[in-house]
């Protein structure tokens, strides 16, 4: 067996890092918001820490002078946070005094919307007021500090609390980051478990070139829709027309939540190039655009609210394509999505969520669901009129790159048993992790020999999201993440995701999914890469 201690040391290492700023994240977003009014009474004056069984009682007052003091002032809280590192102490104060919120924050969007609702629900164990778990209202108390100041401290709020005391559960908050932690160590264990099979195959990709037989031509479209005030605007990739070889297929690829199109010119050019005609869309309300507008405080961020109109965007290039209108060709038609764009590509195809999906959240959502970030996209669902779908009858597969549906079909996803289906995931994915989210759907899918789950040791969830930067051209995206999103090798992942896709589709073309001396899990290493893929029996085996 191959050596795996410096991956299992890598990943811990990041998802510690992605940890400790999404819980903490998670925790000051959730401190903001509490449903109940604000009932009359003194400023906070005490806030209880619970840590290792023990209740420490602290002071505001004496707080706030100490932190004010830039941690000078001798006192018994002083001798305190003495004892903590030089640099530990100065970033309690540097998170004390930093603006928590101001009137045109992304902050007050996302706390408004479902998903910060969601987690509120779930904080009620980490932070309590005079001892209730619903307590008094910050949100009331910072919108009447924001109309006396641009801006609130944490310092400041904790100040101004009409209540005696706060307190807060540590040991709560350390057994989130514990199941955060312990999912990842699931996932690692997964790669060691598919690590241990022999490799099957072994070749070498470059991230900058492609197996092409043609060039390929791209332009862009306005198709006016009803259902829109603007024209839905498209990418076209085509495949150069002095070729003779002609595809049966052509495919709809559509981004992730708050993705671009621009995310995926490098897949669109990929296939064009081996001659499949790829539409790119761009939703509205969900894209780039949409997420600029929550960054800037003048929007709340985008949900499952937005499938609706996302299957409406579809549904109106599947009839423009039947109409003549659009400049592609193909008897059979592909679906092919990121994130959200995999789960609206599984909806088109006719599947709608298994009854009980309430029941189903409610256990999920029980705990902090950090480990699971999709879990609330799923669990808004049911507060969402899904359209009725027919599927197209054009339909010939489908591809989801990360995607997600454990709670919406656990056991029967209803796309029709002759459409193979390629999930992808990263082990280093903790948004829709691959264990119950790509692993999951591909047990739940009907019995089709060329189904199968890809997944790739060191990706993420963002790993296909190619962002200015990556291919060495200059300008600013939003998704200019970090190695602790993006997962290690992005541009080579996605040169091993493209050849999946294209052997996909070959096979598609053929109509043969599956050849002589196939395994079930196949394990094979793409330079320094290694890529596992299974098929639904695999998937079964290993999970049960």
């Amino acid at each position: 067996m191959r050596e795996t201690g410096s991956t299992r040391e890598l990943a811990l290492a990041l998802g510690g890092r992605l940890t400790g700023r999404l819980i903490a994240a998670g925790f000051m977003s959730s401190l903001l918001l509490w449903a109940a009014p604000p009932r009359p009474g003194h400023a906070a004056s005490e806030l209880e820490v619970r840590l290792d069984g023990m209740a420490l009682p602290i002071s505001i007052d004496d707080l706030s002078v100490w932190v004010r003091s830039g941690g000078t002032r001798s006192s018994e809280l002083g001798v305190w946070f003495n004892l903590l590192e030089e640099q530990s102490r100065s970033g309690v104060i540097d998170l004390l005094q930093a603006p928590l919120i101001n009137d045109s924050s992304m902050t007050r969007q996302i706390l408004n919307s479902w998903a910060g609702r969601q987690l509120l629900d779930q904080v009620g164990d980490l932070v309590q007021v005079d001892n209730e778990t619903t307590g008094v209202t910050v949100q009331a108390t910072l919108e009447r500090l924001l109309e006396e100041r641009p801006e609130v401290t944490t310092l400041e709020l904790l100040e101004a609390l009409p209540a005696q005391k706060v307190r807060l559960d540590l040991d709560a908050l350390l057994d989130v980051a514990a199941s955060w932690r312990l999912q990842l160590e699931r996932q690692l264990s997964l790669v060691e478990r598919l690590g241990r099979e022999p490799v099957s195959q072994r070749r070498l990709v470059q991230a900058t070139q492609s197996s092409a037989i043609a060039d390929a031509r791209f332009e862009r479209w306005a198709l006016p829709v009803p259902h829109r005030e603007h024209a839905l605007q498209l990418q076209l990739w085509l495949p150069d027309t002095s070729v003779e070889l002609v595809r049966r297929s052509w495919l709809v690829l559509m981004p992730g939540l708050g993705g671009s199109p621009d995310h995926f010119g490098w897949l669109g050019r990929a296939l064009s190039r081996n001659g499949w005609p790829v539409v790119v869309l761009e939703h509205p309300g969900s894209d780039a655009v949409a997420v600029q507008a929550l960054l800037e405080g003048r929007r709340p961020p985008p949900g499952a609210e937005v499938l609706p109109e996302r299957l409406q965007d579809l549904q109106e290039v599947l009839s423009a394509f039947e109409r003549g209108e659009l400049p592609l060709s193909g008897d059979q038609l592909v679906l092919l999505g990121h994130s959200l764009g995999a789960l609206t590509a599984l909806l088109a195809s006719g599947a709608q969520p298994e009854p009980g999906l309430g029941l189903r959240c409610q256990r999920a959502l029980d705990d902090l669901p950090l480990s699971n970030l999709s879990r609330l996209l799923q669990c808004q669902i049911q507060d969402v009129s899904l359209p009725p779908v027919v599927p197209p009858p054009s339909l010939a597969g489908v591809v989801g790159l990360n995607s997600f549906g454990s709670l919406l079909w656990p056991k029967n996803v209803a796309v029709a048993s002759d459409v193979p289906v390629l999930l992808s995931g990263g082990s280093l994915d903790l948004i829709t992790p691959p264990i119950s989210e790509q692993l999951g759907l591909l047990r739940a899918l009907p019995p089709n020999p060329g189904t199968r789950v890809v997944l790739v040791e060191g990706a993420s969830h963002f790993s296909p999201v190619r962002v200015e930067g990556q291919s060495g051209s200059q300008g600013q995206d939003l998704f200019q993440l970090g190695e602790e999103l993006v997962g290690v090798q992005p541009l080579q992942v996605q040169a091993l995701l493209e050849q999946e896709i294209l052997r996909f589709l070959d096979r598609l073309e053929t109509g043969r999914m599956v050849k002589p001396g196939e395994r079930d899990a196949e394990h094979v290493q793409v330079g320094s890469l290694h890529l596992y893929r299974l098929n639904q029996g695999a998937a079964t085996r290993l999970l049960d």
